[in-house]
């Protein structure tokens, strides 16, 4: 009898040379569930996989592997090449793993709406159903949000966005000419990669200091498990102010992770062009504000990290106000400067003012003009720290500090509590060892005549409230 039940035990182990029936043979799976973050409902995900592994030392035989749930949730799998579609009934039959073999599993989601203003959790199983009789599982699951979809937004009079749930915006937003699009507070507008803002009426960002307007690109999943597609440039195309575009306000907003982010066409420089206050425009594949012979205040805000320069004015007339203007871009090491001023016989400059601000960047000069000096042109700094080698100019210059390469701030980073370049997180918040704290001017100590600024103006424009965010 002992000697039967020794032939029955071995008849049914697992075994090299056959498919296996014991319930101790086992697959082994590379992860034991597959989370694809948060998404969007009804907008198809990039595609996980994971590996389905046989160490059991004898061949196993799936005589079926299905969505618990069927076409219930909207997960889309394929198996080791077979497709779990509506024909096969979202199954697949008698998938063999031999002995010390592998297959690979491809999940995608695109999620139902869930008809609810937050996010919820949407889940399935992948059920693995050995011959053996034994069920393997692994979870799928995501979190969905519904999501307003426009395509091509043609704004042609005064219109307002003002919306609590996320907006895609597919092929941009066009406002034009006559026409004014307002922006509301708490508003999160979530660009494609082709999509922009192109303003040739006006733009009114009317963020505030709790509900800051956010425009970002659509992407809310990650490109690796430490780095989230909102953290990459490039995402989506920013605003373009054309050559008819004046008075535009941009408050308290959120800009962050396009390829140019502000763009202002030549234009009346005797005509404000923007006004950009208490905002963060950040990780740009190009510019972070580019003008072109406009007249443009940049106020309380945070430029950062962009392939081009973070500022950069050609022409025109420009005041950079109590700004941080961080050059760290960690995607090319041939980035642009943190601040450049051009002046051209054909595009002059007549005047540039940056006072209050930290200029700051990796390389050891971050601050770049060109200027014809057969062309009059006029610039003023004063109470700056500038990265750049020093210059001897008490006219134009007071009270600057010149940031030393040498120094022990370490390439500027040591200015901000966080310049993290493994997982690409930024905090521009200054640091307790920075040597811009307690070095500005108090606002009613500001040289406004010599800005040309009337001491009852920058309450309209909502500044002097600003602390940088961290991203």
């Amino acid at each position: 009898m002992i000697v039967s039940s020794l032939l029955l035990a071995l008849l049914f182990s697992c075994s090299d040379d056959e498919f296996s029936t014991s319930t101790s043979c086992r697959l082994s799976f590379s992860v034991d569930s597959v989370a694809l973050d948060t998404v969007f409902s009804q907008v198809p995900t990039v595609t996980k996989t994971f590996w389905v592994y046989n160490k059991s030392g004898s061949g196993i035989r799936c005589s079926n592997i299905r969505l618990e749930k069927g076409n219930q949730t909207g997960f889309r799998v394929n198996v080791d090449g077979s497709y779990l579609g509506a024909s096969e009934g979202y199954q697949v039959n008698d998938i063999e793993v031999r002995s010390g073999d592998s297959i690979r599993v491809f999940v995608e989601l695109t999620s139902p709406a869930n008809h609810r203003e937050e996010p919820s959790l949407l889940e399935d199983n992948l059920v693995f159903s050995l011959e053996s009789g034994v069920q393997q599982r692994v979870n799928l699951n995501a979190w969905t949000w519904d999501a307003l979809s426009r395509t091509d937004m043609l704004i042609n009079r005064d219109s307002v966005i003002s919306s609590s749930r996320p907006m895609i915006i597919y092929g941009g937003i066009t406002v034009a000419e006559g026409a004014t699009l307002t922006i509301g507070a708490g508003t999160t507008l979530y660009f494609h990669q082709d999509a922009g803002i192109d303003v040739y009426g006006r733009l009114l960002v009317e963020g505030d200091a709790s509900n800051n307007v956010v425009l970002r690109g659509d992407r809310i999943d990650r490109m690796f498990d430490y780095l989230p597609y909102d953290r990459v440039s490039g995402q989506w195309q920013g605003i373009h102010f054309y050559e008819s575009s004046y008075d535009n306000v941009i408050n308290y907003a959120d800009i962050h992770s396009t390829y140019n982010a502000i763009v202002c066409d030549s234009s009346d420089v005797g005509r404000v062009k923007l006004r950009l206050c208490n905002s963060v425009v950040h990780n740009c594949q190009g510019y972070g504000v580019h003008s072109t012979h406009s007249y443009v205040d940049i106020v309380n805000s945070q430029v950062t990290n962009t392939l081009e320069s973070c500022v950069s004015v050609v022409g025109g007339w420009a005041r950079v106000l109590q700004c941080t203007l961080a050059q760290f871009y960690p995607y090319d090491a041939n980035r642009g400067a943190a601040l450049s001023f051009n002046n051209t016989p054909t595009i002059p400059l007549y005047a540039f003012q940056c006072v209050n601000s930290l200029v700051t960047g990796y390389a050891d000069d971050v601050v770049m003009s060109v200027a014809d000096t057969t062309t009059a042109y006029s610039y003023y700094f004063d109470h700056c720290i500038l990265r750049t080698p020093a210059i001897s100019d008490t006219v134009n210059v007071k009270d600057v500090i010149w940031e030393d390469p040498k120094d022990s701030l370490a390439g500027g980073v040591r200015h901000f509590k966080d310049v993290d370049i493994d997982l690409l997180k930024y905090d521009f918040r200054l640091d307790s060892l920075s040597t811009a704290v307690g070095k500005a001017l108090p606002l009613d100590s500001l040289p406004f005549d010599r800005l040309g600024i009337r001491r009852d103006e920058h309450p309209d424009i909502g500044c002097y409230e600003f602390v940088p965010s961290s991203h």
